[in-house]
């Protein structure tokens, strides 16, 4: 069976990772005695998933030369640059996504998530909609909680304006139908959470609980955290 495309969003100045960023991207900072984007690969090829598309910008010609075509992990690598001007989240997918076929997963260049991949696939097919937002019951522990979940779908979704009844937070992977951003401006950057604005009005986002924390890179007390739990998983 084939599985979806990944894209992995790693376009960002990461500027809260300085001086660690001034020389090198954030995806490729070590990390337990790696490329942090090598233990993303490593952990989708553990759940199938062989075709990735990374979406780079600053410093991303480094990214090609560091991870090459895949094929020592056994996937395929893609690269889509922004050019002279950084497109955003959102508009990085809109370059790429006439190579995804109907749909894919997107993730961070900054986030490990061991999480049910292959489950979160079949949620989305038997979603019936045009997105799909896994979900963490965060309770405010690691970051304020901004999603409202309820009977398997995203009510709503909001970094800003958060609300008491929202106990979930965002867990950092999605999957979005390609037709999606045929309706955006191309080259023109916009944020991702746009289009999740979007798909939740018009009732098209699933929602998808997962239970495992996830780690990230974004900030230097999420760096030695993450450094600290892959250590132990590969040591």
């Amino acid at each position: 069976m084939n599985h979806l495309p990944v894209v992995i969003l790693a376009g960002g100045l990461a500027t809260r990772l300085r001086p660690i960023t001034e020389q090198i991207p954030k995806i490729l900072v070590e990390v337990a005695g790696r490329p942090f984007a090598e233990h993303q690969i490593r952990l989708l090829k553990e759940h199938d998933l062989t075709e990735i598309i990374l979406c780079v910008g600053y410093l991303g010609e480094q990214v090609r030369n560091v991870l090459g075509d895949g094929s020592k992990w056994g996937v395929r690598l893609r690269y889509a640059f922004d050019g002279p001007n950084l497109l955003g989240t959102g508009g990085a997918i809109r370059n790429v996504v006439d190579l995804l076929g109907d749909a894919f997963f997107v993730l961070y260049g900054d986030t490990y998530l061991d999480c049910e991949y292959l489950s979160i696939e079949a949620a989305f097919h038997e979603s019936h909609k045009l997105g799909l937002m896994t979900a963490f019951h965060n309770n405010n522990q690691w970051d304020r909680s901004n999603i409202l979940l309820r009977s398997g779908n995203i009510i709503r979704y909001d970094k800003v304006h958060k609300t008491t009844d929202m106990e979930h937070i965002d867990y950092g992977l999605s999957v979005l139908s390609s037709s999606i951003f045929h309706s955006y401006p191309a080259q023109q950057p916009f944020d991702l959470a746009t289009v999740y604005q979007d798909l939740i009005e018009q009732g098209q986002m699933a929602g998808y609980e997962v239970f495992k924390r996830f780690y990230e890179i974004g900030s230097p007390s999420g760096l030695e955290e993450t450094r600290r739990f892959l250590t132990q998983k590969t040591g």
